[in-house]
Order: structure tokens, then C-alpha cells, then sequence
């Protein structure tokens, strides 16, 4: 089974590259390591970082932590998703 775990932050004005800069630095620092892990940004300064992991659904997995308060407007936000395959196949 794949699991997907998405976590996702909105950087303090000015902030994004930063906030980039970290949650990459934080994925790069997981151990075990994910067996896929993307890095995506989006408009009102937000960080979204994917990480893909053979496991079960419920499986204690690594996952990014809280930034500091001064780099977020917001808490983060976690969502865990079972793959199920391809679209369309």
C-alpha cells in the first residue's frame, strides 16, 4: 500500500522563500526517508510539501513539524490519503 501525506502552510508576508527553504531542509531531514517527496508552491504565499511512503494507512509515519509562529499565518494543515493508482487506468 502507498500513503500520502500532505502538509501544508501559508508564509508570513514576505516570508514564502523562506518557508520554502525550510520545509525543504525539513523533508530532506526525515528518517526513514519517504519513497517520493515533492516540493509545491501556490499563490497567497503558500507551501505544499508531498511525501510518499510504502506503508499502511495507520502506520506512525515521520512528518514535517510546525514551523515557527513568526514564518505562518496559520496553523499547518495534515492530510493522510490511500493511493489508489493511476487516474483513468
Amino acid at each position: 500500500m502507498t500513503v500520502a501525506l500532505m502538509w501544508e502552510a501559508r508564509a508570513a508576508q514576505g516570508r514564502s522563500a523562506e518557508l520554502l527553504e525550510w520545509a525543504g531542509a525539513r523533508t530532506a531531514e526525515l528518517s526513514p526517508k519517504p519513497s517520493r517527496s515533492e516540493l509545491l508552491r501556490a499563490p497567497e504565499d503558500r507551501v505544499l510539501v508531498l511525501t510518499w511512503w510504502d506503508a499502511g494507512y495507520d502506520d506512525r509515519l515521520p512528518e514535517l513539524p510546525e514551523p515557527d509562529a513568526g514564518l505562518i499565518t496559520r496553523a499547518v494543515h495534515r492530510w493522510r490519503f490511500e493511493s489508489l493508482g493511476p487516474a483513468g487506468g
